[in-house]
């Protein structure tokens, strides 16, 4: 009967352990705004790594295109997880570009949230 109950709690302590583990996406979406504050389709968003941030980020560059409602999504989870456990958060400057305007931002993001930030194109 003893082991039994061993049994049952080891594997009900598994299941509640396993069940813990946050399992939500890191993401960072960026809208992209004219100066007249319109959302822009098709403007080029580039997204790097600040190693001199505190605490650092680690190398990263991505570059992704607005869709038609004028917005990119980067899915950072290949970013978090060759960052490491400890490393929760990273900053990024933005660089936003469609014609001859251009636009910058910088953002923190973090691990299983999704970060919303607008970059305006002068």
């Amino acid at each position: 009967m003893k082991n039994f109950l061993k049994i049952s709690l080891l594997f009900v302590g598994l299941f509640v352990f396993s069940g813990c583990e946050n399992k939500d996406p890191s993401v960072l979406k960026i809208f992209v705004r004219s100066a007249s504050n319109d959302l822009l389709q098709g403007a080029e968003v580039v997204v790097i790594g600040d190693p001199s941030s505190n605490p650092p980020t680690q190398n990263y560059v991505d570059t992704l295109v607005t869709n038609a409602s004028g917005f990119t999504q980067f899915n950072m989870d290949n970013y978090f997880s060759a960052a490491g456990s400890e490393n929760t958060t990273g900053y990024f400057d933005i660089i936003a570009k469609k014609d001859n305007q251009s636009g910058t931002a910088y953002v923190r993001c973090r691990v299983h949230l999704t970060t919303v930030e607008t970059v305006f194109l002068n």
